[in-house]
């Protein structure tokens, strides 16, 4: 389905249009459409994949999809909703929603304490589009919901007050169009060495090459459901990776780890002989089959039969390597008879590669046997089931070349093996699929907090999850025997629905193993030892302990906390203990996706304690629709986020906290007035006695939001405690007097500069980084900052290295203020 039927919404009395399209051999040409899962007669079935309605009423709201179907198949489109209101109903109420901000800890709120104020945001859902569509397909450009009026309102603080901008008033406006991208890098499985300079695809249209380092960037198009993505190896020592990338479809970037695996060495063959090639014998393993290669199978691409040497390579994927499951290509789905993507059970795949021994020019194989060791099958009801596939790298979809059959006669002395045989002919270079369809589905909701609070307002959207699932061992729950499949989803505002296999009867007949990354960055799970909590997890028992929910240090405190693993058990509709989450019947996605937050569900988070901050004009970095135009807002183009980071090193017993406040430094509209405030703690330096760094993130210089006028941030750096500053890097210090104004007043208990329009480097302790994603920006930024070099990343401080200022610190005397509180408690005075 290459064009997918897009949203509408509409009054009650106007018309509306949806339409679809698909691509295949033969072409489709036929065409129908359904409405809630309702086959619509007539002028819905036809040759074009359009659907137009008339004169709409209320009860033609719902999903509509398309179905196309030709002699080869059939494809379904994604559900499209339709939204009809009454006449003069508004598309989007003026009052706007809660949302809720941390304010610094010198301002509570209330009598509990609370440090969360209310700024309000308008929901980015579409108002009502007009019946009259210039092409009557794909997205419309039309009204979206947004913020029509904002109000600066202060807040008191101790002995000070704090400027908030919060939403008044919501309205339609013109929809915000950011441009949403896939980012990322591709390296070798086995050794981490990057794909440097390979060819991307998307779909059967080459679209870029990979960098030096294996980095990625790529622009998803407009409509796309499915991102199909195929790397190729130029030196041909990789195994082609066909990849279904997941991408937020409200915008921004999200980072994605690209594995390809190695080509396995050639082995020589007689082309006129019989030959018989292992799958899977690596590692020491009985091999899952063999491929079989009569004499006289290899051809040359004009049909002429090829009996020379013949160097063959057989890369095999063997999923009872839990290693190889990132490595594998596509996501693991086909379309059925119904036109439905559905999932497959893989036990293993195999990508071959013919080449003629002297000349090396590519050849193709004629009828070739597929043998499989049926006693590597432990699921018996899958044995009459399996099937050999092929991948298709446009569509990203597995294709059915034949079934595997139990082989007739008898079994030879020396064979005490049943084998499951099949036929296929590799005329292009395709990888191939030995695979179930598995009918046992489920889905697994998950959800990603800034913080350990689990807050329902400090959710985390951008977030990739990804889900690998697992066929335990019996009795050894944490030592899996194979994975059979995987699906990565990125969380929107009411989390992710994974899909996974799931089992009524077996509670462990399958495992999930569940990871969450954002922007590179791998989110901390729920500790599940020494004492399992249910109200952290975020699922109450009894059927916490029927999942069996386990993180990844469960047994070895060494290991690393990013993933949890469970028993898939499928929730039993007569229990209601089992009807409220996390898992959710394959029927059930619409109650996953609407679940509301006070339902069970599994949890990461973002290990953040020492780190705040806080803007003026609220944005989360996680949903870019949610910004604002605004001369005070931090990020002044949504489209591209530039962040920027100092370096400041305090010589000291301790770890200190540090506080940059930015406010407007020479645009006459922002002048003195604050955009935002960012706290970091200092990290000690293992190498370095009585020294840490910190990485604090400042307002960077530039053109604000309406991009006439530049603005040099009034940036100040206080560090929390009895701090001195001692010394400033020299080439800043000549930078900022070679482009003045110089910022006046520079206690010795703090720093100010008025930030470079110029984009400095570590020689400077300035790590500046532009990124469509603010996150990954601000990851890249710190992990620069870190190692004190301009194109190096580490987790590591090296607090001798790249420093822009330095403040040597003392524990101060009982009962004395430092300067940092002092700022805090009497600003004026200070």
């Amino acid at each position: 389905m290459v064009l997918h039927p897009a949203a509408k919404v509409r009054e009650a009395g106007q018309d509306v249009t949806f339409c679809c399209q698909a691509s295949g051999t033969p072409e489709p040409r036929n065409y129908s459409w359904y409405h809630n899962g309702t086959l619509l007669e007539g002028a819905a079935q036809g040759t074009s994949g359009r659907l137009a309605l008339r004169g709409l009423a209320p009860d033609q709201a719902g999903t509509y999809r398309c179905k196309a179907s030709s002699e080869a198949g059939a494809i379904l489109s994604a559900p499209a909703h339709l939204t009809v209101l009454a006449q003069g109903q508004p598309g989007c109420r003026a009052e706007p929603e809660p949302s809720l901000v941390e304010l610094p800890s010198e301002c509570p709120q209330d009598a509990s304490g609370s440090r969360y104020y209310n700024v309000g945001r308008c929901p980015a859902s579409p108002c009502p589009g007009g019946s009259a569509e210039p092409s009557a397909c794909g997205e419309e450009s039309g009204l979206c919901c947004g913020v029509r009026r904002m109000e600066l309102r202060q807040v008191p603080c101790a002995g000070s007050v704090l400027p908030v901008k919060v939403v008044a008033e919501c309205g339609c406006g013109p929809c915000a169009r950011p441009r949403v991208l896939v980012q990322g890098r591709v390296t070798a499985a086995d050794t981490g060495e990057p794909l440097r300079f390979g060819h991307i695809f998307l779909g059967g249209r080459k679209v870029g090459f990979t960098g030096y380092q294996g980095s990625f960037t790529i622009e998803v198009p407009p409509d796309t459901r499915r991102l199909v993505t195929r790397f190729v190896d130029g030196q041909q020592r990789l195994v082609d990776a066909v990849k279904v990338l997941p991408f937020d479809r409200r915008g921004g970037a999200v980072y994605q780890e690209v594995k390809m695996l190695r080509k396995k060495e050639p082995v020589e063959l007689d082309g006129g002989r019989s030959n018989a090639i292992p799958l899977g014998e690596a590692g020491g393993r009985e091999p899952v089959g063999e491929l079989v290669l009569p004499a006289g199978v290899f051809l040359r691409p004009s049909g002429e039969v090829f009996n020379g040497t013949v160097k063959a390579s057989v890369t095999f994927v063997d999923p009872r390597d839990m290693g190889t499951a990132s490595a594998a290509s596509s996501d693991l789905s086909f379309s059925n008879a119904d036109g439905e993507i559905v999932p497959l059970r893989t036990y293993g795949m195999f990508a071959v590669d013919f080449r003629e021994g002297d000349s090396g020019a590519a050849l193709q194989a004629g009828p070739v046997q597929v043998r499989m060791d049926a006693g590597q099958v432990r699921m018996p009801e899958h044995l009459h089931k399996m099937k050999l596939w092929s991948l298709n790298p446009e569509s990203g979809l597995w294709e059915e070349e034949g079934v595997l059959r139990p082989a007739g006669g008898g079994r030879s002395k020396r064979e005490e093996r049943t084998f499951l045989v099949g036929n296929l002919e590799i005329r292009e270079r395709r990888l191939f699929n030995l695979d179930v369809p598995e009918e046992r589905r489920c889905f697994v909701k998950v959800r990603a907090y800034s913080n350990e609070k689990f807050n329902p307002y400090e959710q985390l959207e951008g977030v990739v999850v990804s889900l690998v699932n697992l066929e335990p061992q019996p009795g050894f729950p944490g030592n899996p025997r194979a994975w059979g499949r995987f699906d990565s989803v990125v969380t929107g505002p009411n989390g992710a629905c994974l899909p996974a296999f799931c089992d009524g009867r077996r509670p462990d007949a399958y495992a999930a193993l569940v990871t969450a990354t954002l922007g590179g960055e791998e989110l901390e799970a729920v500790a599940s030892s020494p004492k399992l909590n249910p109200s952290a997890v975020g699922v109450a028992q009894p059927y916490l302990g029927k999942l069996g929910y386990r993180r990844s240090d469960h047994e070895d405190a060494a290991l690393k906390k990013t993933a949890f693993q469970i028993n898939v058990a499928k929730p039993d509709p007569n229990n209601v203990d089992e009807n409220n989450g996390p898992v959710y019947s394959y029927r059930s996605l619409r109650e996953c996706e609407e679940a509301p937050v006070s339902a069970n569900h599994l949890r990461f988070y973002r290990v953040e304690v020492d780190r705040y901050e806080y803007n003026v004009v609220p944005f989360k970095e996680s949903d870019v629709t949610s910004w604002t135009g605004d001369y005070l807002a931090w990020w002044p183009n949504p489209q591209e986020f530039r962040a920027c980071f100092i370096k400041v090193r305090l010589e000291g017993p301790q770890e200190y906290m540090v506080r940059s406040r930015n406010v407007g430094g020479s645009h006459p509209r922002t002048r003195g007035q604050l955009y935002g405030l960012r706290d970091s703690r200092s990290v000690r330096d293992p190498l370095l006695g009585d020294t840490s760094a910190a990485c604090v993130e400042f307002k960077c210089g530039g053109m604000l939001f309406d991009q006439s006028l530049a603005d040099r941030t009034l940036v100040t750096v206080v560090p929390q405690g009895s701090c001195r500053r001692t010394a400033v890097n020299a080439l800043l210090r000549d930078y900022l007097s070679r482009h003045p104004p110089l910022a006046d007043g520079n206690h010795t208990g703090a720093f100010s500069m008025l930030a470079p329009l110029d984009p400095l480097g570590h020689n400077y302790g300035i790590y500046t980084v532009t990124d469509q994603n603010p996150r990954l920006a601000k990851e890249i930024a710190i992990g620069r900052c870190f190692a004190g070099t301009s194109d190096g990343f580490s987790r590591e401080m090296r607090a001798g290295e790249g420093t822009a200022v330095t403040f040597s610190c003392q524990e101060r005397p009982p009962g004395r203020e430092s300067f940092f509180q002092r700022l805090l408690s009497a600003p004026a005075e200070a």
